[in-house]
């Protein structure tokens, strides 16, 4: 059987690298996007809706299907403020996450990060936390949260911050620290997809060098 697939976060790194993969791949028969801005994107099996990520009602009847995929994230500096990060990290995630059960997916893989913990005493990874907990009581019959480490590869706005560490972190995670070891968007993604496919019921946790496993084991 075919599956429908819906994804938030589709603009970023993780997520443009999902679209194309999605779009290439035969068990998938349809791709929503659900976007702010027209990707310019076009394909048989994609269908995209210009929404307001804040406002259920311009997207909440479009969400159907099989799989709910979230690479939906920014950064404080994009957003401009710990409210803002907030409201599109944790708010739109965890919206879209309750809707999307409510319509009858049951299929949810979730890009968090590594460290997400919720008590932890920095803002970015409790968040993080505090979502992993969020989506974990709403009751899919198959939830997929992975944390993985830097992510590398092309992106819109640059990130000097990772452009400093991902070499010294590819070297240190040679010997050590494997769960810190940077990984490209394409990887990430190709992860999730093995992740919805095998359906392995309940929730599951992939931590840092996990999600490499995950991405190198299709069915």
């Amino acid at each position: 059987m075919k599956l429908s697939a819906n994804v938030i976060g589709a603009t970023g790194l993780v997520g443009k690298a999902l679209i194309q993969q999605l779009l290439n791949d035969e068990r998938f028969e349809k791709v929503r996007i659900f976007v702010r801005r027209d990707t310019g994107l076009k394909h048989p099996k994609l269908e995209q809706f210009i929404v307001d990520f804040g406002n259920t009602e311009t997207w909440e009847k479009q969400l159907t299907g099989d799989v709910l995929f979230s690479a939906l994230g920014t950064t404080l500096k994009q957003a401009g403020s710990k409210e803002k990060q907030w409201e599109i990290d944790f708010m739109f995630n965890l919206n879209f996450a309750q809707k999307a059960k409510e319509n009858g997916i049951e299929i949810y893989v979730l890009v968090s990060s590594i460290g997400a913990n919720a008590k932890s005493a920095i803002f970015y990874t409790k968040m993080k936390g505090e979502l992993d907990e969020a989506v974990s009581k709403i009751g899919f019959n198959n939830l997929v949260i992975l944390r993985p480490a830097s992510l590398t590869g092309p992106r819109e706005n640059r990130r000097l911050a990772e452009e400093f560490s991902v070499p010294v972190l590819n070297f240190l995670t040679r010997f050590m620290m494997k769960n810190y070891r940077p990984i490209s968007g394409e990887t990430v993604a190709k992860a999730m997809i093995n992740a919805a496919l095998r359906n392995t019921g309940g929730k599951t946790i992939y931590e840092g060098g996990e999600v490499f496993n995950l991405a190198e084991n299709s069915l």
